[in-house]
């Protein structure tokens, strides 16, 4: 309590500087005449200076993008990044698994505006990208590689930060299909002297077809609902105060894990609250954030109905500082304390509950010693109620060149254990273990960035990876394997971009070696996987436009457990193309789509099956 104490103290002592013209700029606008917003959209999701932060590697998926393609949901949005790799047990709804270069999905930490929302009353404290659908999301943003540093622990493998910012524009999305699935939109802003307020309200309705391989008549449903609202407002010169609400709820009938097992349901609840103050400056900008979420899982499988749920609540304070064009630093403190219930009602019945709390001080600074040669080290250092004290760092050097950039750097990364993996139960009797200890990663980084002009940029990223001290379910209890079970991820990620005035192109690839310390390899990352979309312009008027966009995805052959005598079997290669029209008509836009082109039959993971060829059909109308 003392450390969260602490935090809200640094609101109270907040420093008040001198505020920038550009502060003035979004000041002193007229809200009553204005048909755009005053305020200034701020992302919010790192800890470092602005000198720092430009080496950080990320992909940016914006709200452009994922209208070109027809996104439904994040997992479609996901396929498009060069080094991640998804599972899925059966199409939209389900359970989805991400892993990112390679490492396990439990080492992609997942924020909402800069914010962690990682379930902790999942077995490993992951979240489930199955439930997250795309219509209250206004951007999507990946780190690659070891983030710890940056976002906090459980970032080993990287960090996906999805943010709700609002969109200040009134619309209205509806698309469906001849199996009345459909999927909606509402979005409402408002504005007044000094403030905005965004709404938006989503639903989604699927019925698919059965997840798992040999119940075919049986299809699986599901049905979400999300809600989204923002609030910004200008108190003083430079100063903005936040709030946003997100709230989703999804129900699913899905299949269990035998071919018999159909007609089970799930209803998965979260919420996430979070304010907090924004301070920019010509040489500083400083945040505060208050945050809270709750996830509530249940599941009714034919009478046993078994129940989780966890609680967040934390604080966060980060300041920059840039004190010339050559040097900036930045420090900060974040706290949390999460706690959560596990009850199961099958043939071990059983009710377990838990805690734990965690404080970190992180800090860095940028500095240019040689001309356009820049070097930048950050560190941070945790102190978990069961872990104890550990630290994490990252050592970054790169240089600039007239049409290119390159880049090399050392990091660590921690995960300390989940909720479940220290306190949890399930149906046959397992029990968490509180003497867990965290896993820590050591990865090295070579980056190249070729962008001659604004049309064209290759960016190419080398990686090695090794992962010790690895949490590992044996004989029905979580210990940290240390027999030659070091997790060690190598390869490359490239993405080729160009665009003309009409015409859009992305290449990119990942090539892959994810293996355990005895030589085995890891199941389900493939080798290699690549793919392109393309999107191009025709008849482009100020009423009148037409757009093609053609996005093609390879996964590779990878190795997967057999779902019925679950030995290791090598799995196919797939290609999945999907084709998207748009047409639009003065403020009203409309498309089809048309998803698994060719109508190839696959399954990721093995016995469960993935869509086939479907359309869909749908307007968006602004007013």
């Amino acid at each position: 309590m003392l450390r969260l104490v602490i935090c809200i103290i640094l609101i109270i002592t907040y420093q008040q500087f001198v505020y920038s013209d550009e502060t003035e700029k979004y000041l002193n606008c007229s809200w009553a005449n204005s048909s755009t917003p005053c305020i200034k959209i701020e992302k919010r999701l790192t800890n470092s200076s602005n000198l720092n932060e430009r080496f950080v590697n990320k992909y940016i998926i914006t709200k452009e993008k994922i209208n070109e393609i027809g996104a439904v949901d994040v997992v479609d949005i996901l396929k498009t990044v060069p080094g991640i790799n998804l599972t899925q047990s059966g199409p939209s709804g389900q359970q989805t698994s991400v892993f990112l270069r390679g490492t396990d999905s439990n080492h992609t930490l997942v924020m909402i505006n800069g914010i962690p929302i990682n379930d902790q009353s999942t077995t490993q404290g992951l979240h489930d990208f199955g439930v997250e659908f795309i219509q209250t999301i206004e951007q999507i943003e990946v780190y690659p590689g070891s983030s710890g540093t940056h976002f906090g622990t459980n970032a080993i493998g990287g960090a996906i930060n999805i943010i709700l910012t609002g969109d200040y524009v009134n619309k209205f999305n509806i698309s469906g299909d001849k199996d009345k699935n459909y999927s909606l939109l509402s979005n409402n802003t408002f504005f007044n002297d000094d403030s905005t307020y965004n709404f938006k309200l989503g639903v989604v309705k699927k019925e698919n077809i059965s997840a798992r391989q040999g119940t075919e008549e049986d299809k699986d449903k599901v049905q979400n609902y999300s809600a989204n609202i923002n609030h910004e407002k200008f108190i003083s010169t430079g100063t903005k105060f936040f709030n946003t609400i997100y709230l989703r709820q999804t129900l699913a009938d899905y299949d269990g894990s035998s071919t018999n097992q159909t007609g089970y349901k799930s209803d998965n609840r979260m919420m996430t609250l979070q304010s907090g103050l924004n301070n920019f400056k010509l040489n500083s900008n400083a945040d505060i954030v208050l945050y809270y979420t709750k996830y509530d899982r249940e599941y009714d499988e034919k009478g046993t109905l078994d129940n989780y749920y966890s609680n967040v609540v934390g604080s966060k304070y980060n300041h920059s500082f840039k004190l010339n064009q050559k040097f900036s630093y930045g420090l900060g403190a974040d706290y949390k304390y999460e706690w959560g219930k596990f009850d199961n009602r099958g043939s071990y019945q059983a009710s377990t509950k838990g805690n734990v709390d965690n404080f970190a001080v992180f800090g860095n600074f940028g500095f240019e010693f040689f001309r356009n040669t820049f070097l930048s080290f950050f560190v941070r250092n945790d102190d978990h109620k069961q872990s104890g004290n550990n630290s994490s760092y990252k050592l970054s050097l790169n240089k600039e060149f007239e049409k290119f950039t390159i880049g090399l750097a050392r990091m660590t990364g921690l995960r300390n254990p989940s909720l479940y993996e220290l306190y949890g139960t399930d149906n046959f009797g397992f029990s968490g273990n509180k003497d867990l200890e965290p896993e820590k990663s050591l990865t090295n980084e070579f980056s190249l960035t070729f962008q001659p002009n604004n049309n064209f940029k290759l960016l190419t990223n080398l990686f090695r990876s090794n992962i010790n001290n690895n949490i590992e379910y044996v004989s029905g209890k979580y210990i940290n394997d240390t027999d030659d079970i070091d997790l060690n991820q190598s390869g490359v990620e490239n993405i080729i971009e160009y665009k003309t005035l009409n015409t859009r192109y992305s290449f990119f690839s990942t090539f892959l070696s994810s293996k355990k310390e005895n030589g085995s390899d890891q199941l389900r990352r493939p080798e290699k996987s690549y793919g392109f979309n393309f999107n191009r312009t025709f008849f482009k008027n100020d009423a009148n436009e037409f757009n093609l966009n053609l996005n093609y995805k390879h996964y590779g052959k990878h190795f997967d457990t057999h779902s019925s005598n679950f030995s290791t079997i090598e799995m196919d290669s797939t290609d999945i193309v999907n084709l998207k029209f748009t047409k639009k008509y003065n403020n009203i836009f409309g498309h089809i789509k048309i998803e698994n082109l060719f109508n190839e039959t696959y399954q990721r993971p093995h016995g469960y099956n993935q869509e086939k060829r479907y359309f869909t059909i749908g307007f968006n109308y602004k007013y």
